[in-house]
């Protein structure tokens, strides 16, 4: 799902939806900067000039990226190997390789995906790659509406709620301000899920580096994303909706069943916290 090297971004998308004027240039985007971490292409200038100021702050801010996306994989992977058959990607910016339909198709080649963003080069770049795919879209709607997300024709179109279900909201809550209500948010989108079914989370910490994450999130406050860091505990009390976390709980995202010990490393500078809630 990656872009090769070279790609003209000026021919970004034939998908006769995307309307450039929508996007704002001018301001860096977290959707376009989290690609850039992960060597993606779907990037401007000011997303690439914003990351770089974060990476001479705190270069592990790649490390994050890197291992967030690996949670991500391992999460769908224990969902497929436990009968979900169906996932909704809240927050799932830019179709950098190993999205959730990748994964989940190489087990289940009729598996359902729905992926929501608010950013319209995110959502072309996906409509586009997925246009000839019966079985994924995405749309383009905020997250901290749930009534929207669920009700939106193209959701109910692929996802049967009355079903398990994952809900992935990876690396996307440290995006939604305390006055948002994040925890009301997760609890919306839990309501409407069937026993059975699974959230994955993962949540950015400012709990290891404080004072190079306080530079960052002053750097954040300069585009489209304002970032909202928290701990342990307050990511923990999000999941309250569920009655289990999936073993090992709230743990820094490597430690999250990897696949290999070897590929924890120092779980600090992963930045964030993971879990896998489940709805019995």
């Amino acid at each position: 799902m990656g872009m090769a090297e070279g790609h003209d971004p000026t021919q970004w998308s034939h998908n006769a939806d995307w309307r450039p004027s929508e996007v704002d240039t001018e301001r860096a985007s977290a959707a376009r900067m989290y690609d850039y971490y992960l060597g993606g292409s779907y990037n401007f200038e000011v997303d690439r000039t914003t990351a770089e100021a974060v990476l001479s702050v705190l270069p592990e801010a790649r490390t994050f990226a890197r291992h967030n996306r690996s949670f991500l994989r391992r999460a769908v992977h224990y969902g497929i190997g436990h009968g979900v058959r169906q996932f909704l990607d809240l927050g799932s910016g830019l179709p950098t390789a190993g999205n959730v339909h990748e994964i989940a198709h190489r087990a289940v080649p009729d598996a359902r995906v729905v992926y929501v963003d608010n950013e319209p080069v995110a959502v072309a770049h996906s409509l586009d790659l997925l246009r000839d795919n019966p079985y994924a879209t995405c749309i383009q709607e905020d997250i901290t509406r749930p009534n929207s997300v669920l009700h939106h024709p193209e959701t109910t179109r692929l996802l049967d709620f009355s079903q398990p279900i994952m809900v992935l909201m990876c690396a996307v809550l440290h995006f939604i301000p305390d006055e948002r209500r994040p925890a009301d948010v997760v609890r919306a989108y839990s309501d409407a899920m069937a026993s059975g079914s699974y959230l994955a989370l993962s949540h950015a910490t400012a709990t290891d580096y404080p004072d190079q994450l306080a530079d960052v999130i002053a750097i954040y406050r300069q585009t489209q994303n304002t970032a909202h860091l928290r701990t342990r505990s307050e990511i923990t009390t999000m999941l309250a909706p569920f009655e289990h976390l999936v073993f090992p709980g709230v743990v820094y995202t490597p430690q999250w069943r990897p696949e290999h010990w070897a590929d924890v490393g120092d779980p600090a500078e992963s930045l964030a916290f993971a879990a896998l809630a489940y709805l019995p």
